[in-house]
């Protein structure tokens, strides 16, 4: 575990030395991401303009979500966005040989080598949107709620990266991996509609089968609409099952994958 701590401040050291090195590229992408924080807010403003509640939420219970997914967003666009995209190539192109034989887990390796550091900023931004939504909430609010709202968000992130990768490893059988991408971002649109507007069908798959919708949905409404038990075991157990699954299909991959030297 230090092995792989240490491993990582030294990703953190280099990824920071080198976007300073693009400053233009730096500061372009922070107010790329701005950009996309003002949109997502004010398409909620504007249908509050014509809404008192959307899904049973009022204006201050929806920010709170919407905060939310901002922040599990930026999670992965600072952690995990840069690695992956880049993941298809290494695999059709034969490159991941170098990967494959360092002695600590090619996975870890892959996932984590970049830290974004121009969206690190963006995730200071998106918390400082978070801590306002919290004080302005209408709701009774608890130290235990928030502290148990802001770790699901990180688990959120962490599932966000799980199912990001359920998309890529197909990568290892097909020329490219680029249609799975584009599905993937498709349905990444989900994570910014509560749960709650979805019924039948639609919210069964979007909570269990490709969970987009309980990333930052389940973590408002424990604590918007008070804790419960089996939202809870619901969350946690979707998370541990594409926990289990990604490390199985991860292998089989590895399996399959066909060397530069092969």
């Amino acid at each position: 575990m230090i092995r792989y701590l240490r491993l990582y401040l030294h990703f953190l050291a280099f990824s920071f030395s080198r976007a300073m090195e693009f400053r233009f590229d730096f500061f372009f992408r922070i107010a790329m991401d701005m950009v996309y924080y003002g949109i997502n807010i004010g398409f909620y403003v504007v249908l509050f303009n014509h809404t008192s509640a959307i899904g049973g939420w009022n204006e201050s219970q929806m920010l709170l979500f919407v905060a939310g997914f901002l922040v599990v967003d930026a999670i992965n666009m600072t952690v995990f966005a840069n690695n992956l995209w880049v993941l298809p190539d290494y695999i059709n192109k034969g490159e991941l040989d170098y990967y494959l034989l360092r002695p600590v887990s090619a996975l870890f390796i892959l996932s984590l080598r970049d830290f974004a550091a121009n969206s690190f900023v963006n995730l200071i931004a998106a918390f400082g949107l978070l801590i306002y939504a919290l004080v302005q909430y209408e709701g009774t609010l608890t130290v235990g709620g928030v502290i148990l709202f802001l770790l699901m968000l990180g688990v959120g992130a962490i599932l966000r990266y799980l199912l990001r990768m359920c998309f890529l490893i197909p990568s290892f059988w097909l020329h490219s991996g680029r249609g799975f991408d584009m599905l993937f971002f498709q349905l990444n649109r989900f994570i910014e509609r509560p749960h709650r507007i979805f019924t039948g069908f639609m919210r069964i798959l979007l909570t269990s089968v490709l969970p987009f919708s309980v990333m930052a949905s389940f973590p408002a409404a424990l604590v918007i609409d008070g804790f419960s038990m089996g939202l809870f075991i619901h969350f946690i157990a979707v998370t541990v099952g594409f926990s289990i699954f990604v490390g199985w299909f991860w292998k089989k991959g590895i399996r399959a994958y066909s060397s530069a030297s092969s």
